[in-house]
């Protein structure tokens, strides 16, 4: 028996679907007119519009054709794709343990080239110490109630991190202040920790920033992403990790992290600000 869409995954199929019906609409034609057009079903265009069937790409390009809108296939094409996979909820996720959590994204990390992280909470994965990364998965592990394999999952974490020791890759991470701040784990663990912070920062393939509290920002504080390359971003919430394709979601995160980039402290003035934090731990 095939099993109903997780709500996140009807919700993506709607918005596809509505976004379809627009394009029509614009288009000044009816749907009988549309499917003319296609060669298909009158029923097959009702379907589509109201989240019924879901469209295959070459449905989504006769669509956009007939509605002389060939310009948004991408995109559409994009959604169509991921609505299937956009938000994928951490507690599905994690019923294979945090160790297959972390080994999941592997790949990708190989594949990558370029990696532009923006976190507004903890020390980013990649820089992560394996005893901040135990305190933190432990944390993670405790209030999602799942099963206590946090030393492995801390392992496997570290293996998919070695890849920031490639020189011929390139890693652009901006922070705000309070995640030096954030009290995640004991003292001598996130005096270990911000001192792998101030050693990274002397990687010439690895460029840091951080937005001081006190600077007047031209864009808000917002929940933690990651760019890779320019065709794929993480946005992570509590409850799900969204994973974004369509070009135009992808240029809204890469500008904003751009205004980040730009609100951010590089450099010495970085290294102090991390040497701050260092000093207050006591």
């Amino acid at each position: 028996m095939q099993s109903n869409p997780s709500p996140h995954t009807q919700q993506a199929c709607e918005a596809l679907a509505g976004r379809l019906r627009d394009i029509r609409k614009d288009a000044g034609i009816s749907g009988r007119e549309l499917a003319a057009r296609c060669g298909w079903s009158e029923s097959k265009s009702s379907r589509i519009e109201n989240a019924r069937t879901p469209p295959s790409d070459a449905d989504i390009k006769a669509w956009c054709r007939a509605c002389d809108a060939d310009d948004q296939v991408p995109d559409l094409i994009a959604a169509n794709r991921q609505s299937a996979e956009a938000h994928v909820e951490w507690r599905r996720l994690q019923r294979g343990g945090l160790p297959h959590l972390q080994a999941s994204t592997g790949d990708l990390y190989q594949r990558t080239t370029v990696f532009r992280v923006y976190v507004s909470d903890v020390i980013p994965g990649f820089l992560q110490t394996p005893g901040y990364a135990t305190a933190l998965l432990g944390s993670i592990a405790e209030f999602r109630g799942t099963p206590d394999d946090v030393s492995d999952a801390v392992n496997a974490r570290m293996k998919r991190n070695a890849v920031l020791g490639n020189g011929a890759l390139r890693f652009r991470f901006v922070l705000e202040e309070s995640v030096l701040r954030h009290r995640l784990c004991g003292a001598d663990t996130m005096a270990a920790q911000l001192g792998h912070l101030l050693m990274t920062m002397d990687l010439p393939h690895v460029v840091l920033g951080i937005i001081p509290f006190a600077r007047q920002r031209t864009v808000w504080p917002m929940p933690t992403f990651t760019i890779f390359d320019d065709h794929r971003v993480h946005a992570d919430t509590l409850d799900s990790a969204s994973t974004l394709t369509q070009p135009s979601q992808i240029e809204l995160y890469e500008r904003a992290f751009d205004r980040l980039t730009r609100n951010a402290a590089q450099g010495s003035a970085a290294r102090a600000l991390v040497a701050e934090a260092l000093a207050s731990l006591g």
